[in-house]
């Protein structure tokens, strides 16, 4: 049984940080490529980040220079460092890991960003 489940959202002032996490279970984890999506009100879910499982990294324009995805291996788990937040980074983030034809999502985490 798959699990993704996500951590760390919450609401913070423009121009502050937070770190997400994913941890996962059921899956190949060191063999998935792991991403993290957003999903504003009335807009289309979006990649925000993506790690292969050689580390090789992509952004969304939007958040490069601001956000980090990173990964652990050991701990099955997958990290967004998202800085210098901005009130239109407000979504809900979902994890989501690939593997093959195999695509799993967890349940999402809120981000509000506002003063």
């Amino acid at each position: 049984q798959v699990q993704l489940v996500e951590s760390g959202g919450g609401l913070v002032q423009p121009g502050g940080f937070l770190r997400l996490s994913c941890a996962a279970s059921g899956i190949i984890f060191s063999f998935s490529t792991m991403g993290w999506y957003r999903q504003a009100p009335g807009k289309q879910r979006e990649l925000v980040a993506r790690i292969t499982s050689s580390g090789t990294t992509n952004y969304a324009d939007a958040v490069k220079g601001r956000f980090t995805i990173s990964r652990d291996n050991a701990k099955n788990t997958v990290y967004l460092q998202m800085n210098s937040l901005k009130p239109e980074d407000t979504a809900v983030y979902y994890c989501n890991a690939q593997f093959g034809i195999k695509d799993d999502w967890g349940q999402g985490t809120q981000v509000t960003v506002s003063s």
